[in-house]
């Protein structure tokens, strides 16, 4: 197998995707109308919870959140400065950016999970999962807090087929001559493609 991704560019997409996560749970909390305390709390689950469940799993400690406290940190900042703005991104911020960005959390957050899988030697199919897990896992957790049930399974939208396909395409761009770099890169922009296609022509999955 190829040598590891840089550790910085795994970063790189790790802060990315936070921010889009936090962001996805900013605008949540806003409209079930949280206090500051919960608009920071339904945030910092978003951002993190996919993560987190990551690392429970294959047993990696500290938390990738407590090894970077600066992650935590930039939540709450952000927080502080998200409630009086939220109304006025709310009336600016059309549905398609929202659809946009959590599109993009998706990708940078599965190929983040299924590349830290790959650094644990997860098998293959083991590695796929956790790309899922860590894709998906947060806006699970946004959902469940906010009373509703998580939107990933209820609506149809395949969301996680989307990410179980990039963290594929990953996997097998590994065994090819490809830069690790490209092999990241071009999942993730798979992943956010494919999330936006099943949006725009409104592809649902059957129900039983």
């Amino acid at each position: 197998m190829k040598h590891i991704p840089h550790v910085s560019l795994i970063t790189i997409i790790e802060i990315v995707a936070i921010l889009v996560g936090a962001l996805s749970g900013f605008i949540e909390a806003r409209r079930k109308r949280m206090d500051l305390v919960g608009v920071f709390t339904v945030a910092f689950i978003t951002a993190f919870g996919g993560g987190t469940l990551r690392d429970i799993l294959l047993d990696k400690r500290p938390l990738f959140w407590v090894q970077h406290q600066e992650y935590a940190i930039l939540i709450f900042v952000l927080a502080l400065i998200a409630s009086p703005l939220i109304r006025t991104l709310r009336q600016i911020v059309s549905e398609r950016v929202i659809v946009v960005a959590d599109a993009v959390g998706l990708g940078l957050f599965a190929v983040a999970g299924v590349s830290q899988a790959q650094q644990a030697n997860m098998p293959v199919f083991i590695a796929s999962m956790m790309g899922v897990i860590t894709g998906i896992f947060g806006g699970v957790l946004r959902d469940i807090v906010c009373n509703e049930v998580p939107m990933v399974f209820r609506d149809g939208k395949p969301y996680a087929i989307c990410a179980f396909i990039g963290c594929w395409m990953y996997i097998v761009l590994q065994k090819t001559s490809v830069s690790d770099d490209f092999a990241l890169w071009s999942s993730a922009m798979v992943i956010t493609v494919l999330r936006l296609l099943t949006w725009k022509f409104d592809m649902r999955l059957g129900r039983p």
